[in-house]
């Protein structure tokens, strides 16, 4: 499989890519050009995030953290004082940088659902719903970040199945086949409560409309 500066090397040049696109082509901004970007990096690792002790866990997380200190003091600010702001803002981030991490380190397998398309349907599907409802982005922009994202995590499953093809040895290998799937197929219960979790995700997520504008867009790029 490839490894972690492969996976966040090729991602980074397609968010690049993404984002210069998206700037010249449309009228996003300089900054959300580069969200578009970042966020695509970000897919580009997200798939291992279920590898114990690899530099994509520890990255994610902290990540997370982060996202949630911000938007929880987005939330809070207006409804408790400072004080207790910045303590809550605390808990947050070590309840996602170190409990979370731990949890998720025990209950998840290396190659297992996180390897998947439903697994970067519902991170495409997160992504857009938090953008749109804790950092009021546009419907268009909500959905486009969302995409970025899918993006990264498919770069990354195509490399690890491209990986997986010995062209020497004109043989594949063991893992061929464990990455770009369309679920989890030796847990499939695994794959239902994902599945349930994306679909719950539908009343928080922005108009489809967008989307649908979108695409029209992205397509038009490629003629």
């Amino acid at each position: 499989m490839a490894d972690f500066r492969t996976h966040l090397g090729v991602a980074v040049a397609g968010g690049a890519l993404l984002g210069c696109a998206g700037w010249q082509a449309t009228q996003l901004s300089a900054t959300e050009a580069a969200s578009l970007a970042v966020l695509t990096a970000v897919g580009g690792i997200l798939p291992d995030i279920d590898a114990d002790n690899s530099h994509a866990i520890r990255l994610i997380f902290n990540l997370f953290a982060v996202l949630a200190v911000v938007g929880g003091a987005l939330l809070l600010q207006g409804r408790l004082s400072p004080g207790t702001i910045v303590v809550a803002c605390g808990g947050l981030y070590i309840g996602v940088r170190h409990v979370l991490s731990a949890l998720f380190r025990r209950f998840s397998v290396h190659r297992g659902i996180w390897h998947s398309l439903l697994a970067s349907l519902l991170c495409g599907l997160a992504t857009t719903a938090v953008s749109y409802q804790w950092f009021s982005q546009s419907a268009w922009l909500a959905w486009a970040q969302g995409l970025a994202l899918i993006l990264g995590t498919l770069i990354h499953l195509l490399l690890d199945e491209l990986y997986s093809v010995d062209l020497t040895g004109a043989r594949l290998k063991r893992s061929f086949g464990t990455a770009f799937k369309l679920f989890d197929y030796r847990e499939p219960l695994n794959s239902l409560l994902m599945l349930a979790f994306a679909m719950a995700l539908m009343p928080w997520l922005p108009p489809w409309s967008p989307l649908a504008e979108l695409l029209v867009q992205g397509s038009a790029l490629w003629r």
